[in-house]
C-alpha cells in the first residue's frame, strides 16, 4: 500500500524490455500482405464530377462474378487512395510507414489494395460488396483544393454516394466504413441524410476536434497533432492552414463549432467502434457518438486491443459484415447487441466479452473514493482536513485504494478536486488511474500502439474550468472551453476533471492508484515514452490538493456488480 502522497510516474521500471519489443516491431512490423486475386476486379481513377465542375476520382472494386446489383461500401480520405503496399525485390512487401512509426503489438493481414485507415477492398469484394475508395477534394488524384473536417467534404461525399447509388451495378444502398479520419468523414455526411446512405461504421473516430484531440481539457496537444497536420498538408492540397487556424482559436469558438458534426441529425443505423485503447485521440469522442446520435439502431464495439489488429481481425469483421448485411442487403441476420463489451485485467488478457444494452451501464453503482491522508483513497470521508502539495513539474500527488474483492470498473470516472496553485500563472493538471498488482503497475494498450498505458486519464487547464451544463450528462461532465477564468495565487478552486472510459477488472488484493500532476504522466522519450503524444504542461509552480473541506476531493468510479 502506498504510504507516501507523492510519486514520479514518468520514471516507471520496464523501459529496457519495452524498447526491445518496440524496436523489433519497428524493424519488422507484423503486417502480412497478400495480392489481389482474380475473383476481384478493380477500376482505377473512376471520375465523378461535382456540381461546381471539380472532378473527384475513386478506385472501384467489385467481385468478378457478381450476381445482381451490389451493395456499396465507401471510404473517403485525403491521404491518397493509391498509397498501398508495394512488392519489392525478393518478393517482400513494403507497407505504410505509419505501421512502423506506431507500434504494432499483434499481427494483421491486408491485401495489396488496402490504403491507410481503409477497409481491405479485396476482402469486402469477396463478400459480395462493391467497394469505393475515394480521394477527397484536393487529395490524391482528385482535383481542387479542400479543407479538413469541412462541410464541403461532406457535400462532396454525399454527391459520390448519390452517384454510386445510380450506377447499373449498384443496388442503390450505400454504407460507409473506415478508421480515424475515415471515421470522422462519416459523421457530417450522415448528418446531411443523403437518401442512399443506409448505414455507417465509424471505427474509432472523435466527434469534437477541440475537446477530443487538439485541446482536450483545454490543454494544447502538439505532438501527434503537429505531425498529423504537417503530413496532411504534404499529401493534400488544402485551402487553409489548419495549424495556423487552431493557434488563432485557442478557445472553443464558432470556428471549432463549424467543424463539429451535429450528431443529433444522424439517423441511419450506426456501428461505432468505441475503443478504450485510444484515449489520447478517439475513445471519448467515439463513445459520445454512440450516445448522442439519433439512430434507433446503434451499436458499440468496445475493446481495448491494438487498433489495426482489431480492425482487420476476425471478430471485428464478423460484426461489420453482419451489420452491413442487415442494412445494405436486407438479410435476416441477428441484430447486433447495443454494446459489445470487452473487459480486461491487463494489456494482453481479456477477462470477458459480453453484450450490454446501454452506456453507461444501467446497473452501475457509482462509488465515491475520498482522497485522504498518507495517500489513501477510501470509501469513507476523511475525519480531519488535510492536504498534499506537489511540484507541478517535478512530481505527482498519489492516492491508492486496495480492493478486498474482485471489482469491475466499467464506465467513465470523474475526479472532483479542491485545489489551489502558486507560482504558476496558467496551471494545468493531468490525471491518471493506474492498476497495481504485486507491487508494480499493470500495463494496458494505449493510443498509437503505446503498450504501457494506464486504465484511464484526463487533463484540465484550470483557467478553463467552467462546466457546460447544457451538454454534460450525469457522471459525464463536459467543459465549455469558451471563457478564461482567473487562477489566483493560493485561492482554493473546485475543479472537475472527467476521465476516459474503460472496462477493467481489479482482482482482490490489487490496487487502484490515482495520480495528479502538472505535466503529462508519461515520459517524452520516443523509445520508451508515449511517442508521439505531447501536451503543454505547467511551466512552474506548485499545487495543493485538499480533503476534509467543504465539497471534498473525490474520485467517482463505476462499479459493476458481478
Amino acid at each position: 500500500m502506498n504510504t507516501t502522497a507523492t510519486d514520479t510516474p514518468w520514471k516507471r521500471p520496464g523501459r529496457a524490455a519495452y524498447v526491445r519489443a518496440r524496436m523489433r516491431a519497428l524493424r519488422h512490423p507484423p503486417v502480412s500482405v497478400y495480392p489481389m486475386s482474380d475473383d476481384v476486379v478493380k477500376e482505377a481513377d473512376v471520375p465523378v464530377r461535382m456540381p461546381d465542375g471539380v472532378t473527384l476520382r475513386l478506385n472501384l472494386f467489385r467481385p468478378a462474378q457478381a450476381e445482381g446489383p451490389l451493395p456499396v461500401l465507401l471510404s473517403a480520405h485525403p491521404y491518397g487512395k493509391d498509397a498501398v503496399p508495394k512488392r519489392k525485390r525478393g518478393g517482400r512487401w513494403s507497407v505504410n510507414p505509419q505501421f512502423r512509426i506506431m507500434n504494432q503489438p499483434e499481427p494483421l493481414r491486408i491485401s495489396d489494395q488496402t490504403s491507410w485507415e481503409a477497409p481491405d477492398p479485396v476482402w469486402w469484394a469477396q463478400q459480395g460488396y462493391a467497394v469505393i475508395n475515394l480521394d477527397t477534394r484536393g487529395g490524391g488524384h482528385s482535383e481542387g483544393r479542400g479543407d479538413l473536417l469541412s462541410d464541403q467534404k461532406a457535400d462532396d461525399i454525399a454527391q459520390v454516394i448519390a452517384w454510386a447509388a445510380a450506377q447499373p451495378w449498384s443496388s442503390g444502398r450505400v454504407g460507409m466504413l473506415g478508421v480515424s479520419y475515415l471515421a470522422l468523414s462519416q459523421y457530417k455526411v450522415a448528418a446531411l441524410q443523403p437518401p442512399a446512405l443506409k448505414a455507417i461504421c465509424p471505427w474509432e473516430g472523435f466527434t469534437d476536434a477541440y475537446r477530443d484531440f487538439f485541446t482536450p481539457g483545454g490543454v494544447v496537444e502538439d505532438g501527434f497533432a503537429r505531425i498529423w497536420l504537417f503530413m496532411t498538408k504534404r499529401v493534400a492540397r488544402l485551402n487553409s492552414d489548419f495549424a495556423a487556424e487552431r493557434r488563432r482559436h485557442p478557445l472553443r469558438d464558432e470556428w471549432w463549432d463549424a467543424i463539429t458534426p451535429d450528431l443529433s441529425r444522424i439517423t441511419v443505423p450506426i456501428l461505432e467502434c468505441t475503443s478504450f485503447s485510444d484515449a489520447n485521440l478517439h475513445s471519448v469522442g467515439s463513445m459520445r457518438a454512440f450516445q448522442k446520435v439519433a439512430s434507433t439502431e446503434r451499436h458499440a464495439f468496445a475493446h481495448r486491443g491494438p487498433k489495426w489488429a482489431t480492425f482487420y481481425g476476425d471478430d471485428a469483421r464478423r460484426h461489420q459484415l453482419a451489420f452491413f448485411d442487415r442494412h445494405l442487403r436486407g438479410k435476416d441476420v441477428p441484430v447486433l447487441p447495443a454494446v459489445r463489451l470487452e473487459v480486461r485485467d491487463r494489456r494482453d488478457r481479456v477477462v470477458e466479452v459480453r453484450d450490454e444494452n446501454e452506456w453507461p451501464l444501467a446497473r452501475t453503482e457509482w462509488r465515491a473514493l475520498h482522497l485522504g491522508p498518507r495517500g489513501t483513497l477510501s470509501a469513507e470521508s476523511p475525519a480531519e482536513p488535510g492536504s498534499v502539495t506537489f511540484g507541478l513539474k517535478t512530481d505527482a500527488a498519489a492516492f491508492e485504494h486496495r480492493f478486498d474483492e474482485d471489482t469491475e470498473l466499467t464506465g467513465p470516472m470523474t475526479l472532483r478536486l479542491q485545489v489551489s496553485t502558486s507560482g504558476c500563472g496558467d496551471p494545468r493538471l493531468f490525471v491518471g488511474v493506474e492498476k497495481w498488482a504485486d507491487g508494480a503497475p499493470v500495463p494496458f494498450e494505449g493510443s498509437y500502439g503505446y503498450g504501457r498505458d494506464r486504465v484511464a486519464q484526463g487533463r484540465l487547464r484550470l483557467a478553463l474550468r467552467e462546466l457546460d451544463r447544457g451538454v454534460s450528462d450525469p457522471h459525464q461532465p463536459e467543459h465549455t472551453f469558451r471563457t478564461l477564468e482567473p487562477v489566483r495565487h493560493g485561492e482554493r478552486m473546485e475543479v472537475v476533471i472527467p476521465l476516459s472510459p474503460s472496462a477493467t477488472l481489479f482482482r482482490a488484493g490489487e490496487s487502484l492508484r490515482l495520480l495528479i500532476a502538472g505535466r503529462y504522466l508519461e515520459p517524452r522519450n520516443p523509445w520508451f515514452g508515449h511517442f508521439p503524444t505531447r501536451y503543454r504542461g505547467s511551466r512552474s509552480g506548485k499545487a495543493t490538493v485538499e480533503w476534509g473541506v467543504a465539497g471534498g476531493s473525490v474520485l467517482e468510479v463505476p462499479v459493476v456488480p458481478r
